[in-house]
């Protein structure tokens, strides 16, 4: 099944929202993501619906194994791609974003020789 950039993004918002505040509700995501009421519903029905998030009675939401899967993917080449682009001299604020662009269309391979590459530098 092809993910769309776009429901990759909403995972990985739900993902780093669990950490940081442990519940999530669409309107957390609303305020993360500065998109409005409507369209983070519209959302989240796809994604129920695509069988990645369930939402209990109380509107929280939880990322089921599939949706975690895809949200942890894209949390870990967010996270290597922007320290990697810091260690290349690159503003924190703008790596996070080019972090942001780039996590979506690299291939596996490429990310992981990035990774392996990465790795010889820590520590």
């Amino acid at each position: 099944m092809k993910i769309l950039e776009s429901a990759e993004n909403y995972l990985e918002t739900i993902l780093i929202l669990q950490k940081r505040n442990g519940n999530v509700r669409s309107i957390d995501i609303v305020n993360e993501l500065d998109y409005t009421k409507p369209s983070v519903s519209i959302a989240m029905k796809h994604l129920r619906e695509n069988g990645l998030i369930e939402m209990d009675r109380a509107g929280y939401i939880t990322l089921l194994d599939s949706g975690r899967a895809i949200a942890e993917k894209m949390y870990e080449r967010h996270t290597l791609l922007s320290k990697w682009l810091i260690s290349l001299g690159v503003p924190p604020e703008i790596a996070a974003e080019d972090a942001c662009r780039i996590e979506h269309v690299l291939s596996t391979e490429t990310f992981d020789a990035i990774k392996k590459h990465a790795e010889k530098f820590e520590d």
